[in-house]
């Protein structure tokens, strides 16, 4: 039975090219065919939270779709490929890994045993040529995404292919609405990095900087940003990550 430590991608790992390349992109094309200017990331984000909020986790993520059907409401006869986009965008410096420290970490836990798999919301499509190009595709044994689990984060079922091979160590994300709350609900340790971790809370084993009232604080301003809808205060249980990391580099003592 393999022992999966499954991890995020987006602001956990890496960095893609779509806020700051792809978006602004298909505005480009988009504002030069109706000569006017015209915001279609924030269109496309409307239309992503909607379907999050109707429980389409696997539509939300789905950006060509999306696209095509922004494009028919504006009546616009313009093909755009976001696949392709990702592609000719996923060079350095567009993209990068977050850390210098995670291709090391990362294969040093592969040595230890451990089998690897991506957990992530982003379609295969839009992933891999990111992963590639950065080295990170073959630290990984699986790469779980939407259209192939048929379901996104905070879903549990995301994690049925996984566990048919064996069992779940942690999760490891950036979020506490998908990535928290999945491996609470799953009872795996959860493990949030959080890249800007205040100077006072490093010398804080990863364990106890959940629960002091300064982390308390980030998170309960963290959870309105991630969830709008959800409450926090008092702060749930079920979004407290187990373990907060400031860098990857950390995690091999938190398993040990």
């Amino acid at each position: 039975m393999k022992r999966w430590i499954t991890f995020d991608l987006d602001g956990t790992l890496m960095q893609n090219p779509f806020g700051k390349w792809v978006f602004p992109e298909v505005k480009q094309l988009i504002e030069q065919q109706l000569n006017t200017t015209y915001n279609s990331t924030e269109s496309l984000v409307r239309e992503h939270e909607l379907r999050m909020s109707q429980n389409r986790s696997v539509e939300a993520y789905d950006w060509d779709d999306m696209l095509r059907q922004l494009l028919k409401e504006l009546q616009l006869e313009l093909e755009i490929d976001i696949e392709q986009l990702v592609i000719k965008h996923s060079v350095a410096p567009k993209i990068y890994l977050l850390e210098e420290t995670i291709i090391p970490t990362l294969k040093s836990l592969k040595q230890q045993g451990y089998s690897l798999a991506t957990v992530t919301n982003g379609f295969y499509k839009y992933q891999f040529p990111v992963m590639k190009a950065l080295g990170l595709s073959e630290c990984f044994d699986e790469i779980i995404t939407p259209e192939i689990a048929g379901c996104g984060k905070p879903n549990e079922g995301i994690f049925r292919a996984l566990l048919e091979s064996g069992t779940i160590v942690a999760h490891v994300g950036d979020r506490l609405d998908h990535d928290v709350f999945l491996a609470n609900h799953k009872n795996v340790y959860s493990i949030l990095i959080y890249h800007n971790l205040p100077d006072c809370l490093r010398p804080l084993a990863p364990h106890e900087r959940p629960r002091t009232e300064s982390f308390l604080q980030i998170s309960e301003e963290k959870l309105k940003k991630e969830s709008a809808y959800l409450s926090s205060t008092p702060f749930p249980e079920s979004y407290t990550p187990s373990h907060v990391i400031y860098t990857l580099a950390e995690l091999p003592s938190i398993l040990r």
